[in-house]
């Protein structure tokens, strides 16, 4: 078989892409200000069942702008998994607020309900879900918890627009939630975020915030220190078109997921392929697989293996508790650990065909027993 070159992620602009940023340059409407970031917004709302959406200039901004409009400030703790992308904690960082881990479940990737109560003390103030890769978090029992504790919820959705928990999207299942829109998310702005809610004075306060705190009755009257965290016309004019076919776009992401599971069905005891809990609906942001304890081989090597064969993929998640900045931060966490030094993301976007999912599945089962074994197989992958 020739060798393919097949990217691990890379958006999809086949809406109204061009025409809507021509209009923009057409208009001079280019910068925070044109109709098209209220589109955006509605578009938004609408789809993740909720009365409001703040979009912003990145998914890391978004995600500040929900903790400090919910009041995470010094001193506080936000509890939240440590297997996540390091944003979910450095925005708690940011408000001086201390990140607290806890661990994921083995099947999900998700944070652990049951892991949540023992890591509450007199300081918490919010729970952060995560997400992660699309499947959706365990939320009712979260939400028990912090109804008991009197404790703000806000998701990280940076990975799961599209991803259902027991019929109701992402986004809607908490006080708010925040979502990315880089050029490797299911819809994309470039760079761009938005935060979901139903809380119309939390909406009116992150708006408030995000262009600089400026008084709505007194221009350049700014009663507080805000942010410059808004986002373009240019960009909301993108993130339209994209909003428009959202359903098509996450369509795309799951029939690439059905073609893995199809080529690697038949290797479950060498993989775990991506799970998906009874309550659930996957958006498969990215297709990931864990390799077996009994069946490893350096992820990293596998990666480069991969790499040589014209198929990029990239790791799963450091655990964050591992980065520099949080090394030392309390607890024990062997399933994130375990799932990181395991697992990587194959190739997962909207242009991938049936033929490309089959050949990343045959390189990745070559160079998997070309590592285990030192040996090649021929055989097909499922």
């Amino acid at each position: 078989m020739t060798q393919r070159n097949v990217r691990v992620a890379e958006p999809v602009l086949d809406g109204n892409e061009t025409a809507y940023v021509l209009e923009c340059l057409r208009t001079n409407w280019i910068s925070s200000r044109g109709t098209f970031i209220e589109r955006f917004e509605r578009l938004l709302a609408d789809y993740c069942g909720v009365e409001h959406a703040v979009v912003t200039c990145n998914g890391t901004t978004s995600l500040h702008l929900a903790l400090v409009a919910n009041g995470i400030g010094p001193g506080d703790e936000v509890i939240m998994p440590t297997l996540s992308y390091v944003a979910t904690a450095n925005v708690a960082t940011y408000c001086q607020a201390v990140p607290v881990f806890v661990d994921c479940e083995p099947k999900s990737l998700c944070m652990d309900p049951e892991k949540i109560e023992a890591a509450i003390t007199p300081r918490t103030k919010a729970i952060m879900t995560v997400p992660l890769y699309g499947h959706p978090v365990n939320m009712d029992p979260i939400l028990a918890i912090a109804d008991r504790h009197g404790l703000a919820v806000v998701e990280d959705a940076a990975e799961s627009l599209g991803a259902e928990y027991k019929g109701r999207r992402v986004g809607s299942l908490s006080q708010c939630a925040s979502f990315s829109f880089f050029g490797n998310k299911t819809i994309t702005t470039g760079e761009g975020g938005a935060i979901t809610t139903d809380d119309a004075e939390l909406a009116q306060r992150m708006r408030f915030l995000r262009g600089q705190a400026v008084d709505p009755n007194k221009n350049y009257w700014h009663p507080e220190v805000g942010f410059n965290y808004r986002m373009t016309n240019i960009a909301a004019a993108i993130g339209t078109a994209q909003a428009e076919r959202l359903a098509i776009h996450v369509q795309r992401r799951q029939q690439v997921a059905r073609w893995y599971f199809e080529e690697l069905q038949g290797l479950q005891d060498i993989f775990q392929l991506p799970y998906s809990a009874k309550w659930a609906k996957h958006s498969y942001w990215m297709y990931t697989v864990l390799m077996r304890p009994e069946h490893t081989v350096d992820r990293d090597d596998w990666i480069k293996e991969l790499a040589a064969r014209g198929v990029e993929s990239r790791p799963v998640f450091y655990p964050i508790h591992t980065m520099p900045a949080y090394v030392g931060s309390p607890g024990e966490f062997p399933v994130a650990e375990r799932c990181a030094a395991f697992g990587i993301n194959l190739p997962t976007h909207g242009n991938l065909t049936r033929d490309d999912v089959t050949y990343v599945c045959e390189q990745a089962v070559q160079a998997w027993h070309k590592l285990r074994y030192g040996r090649v197989t021929r055989s097909r992958a499922a």
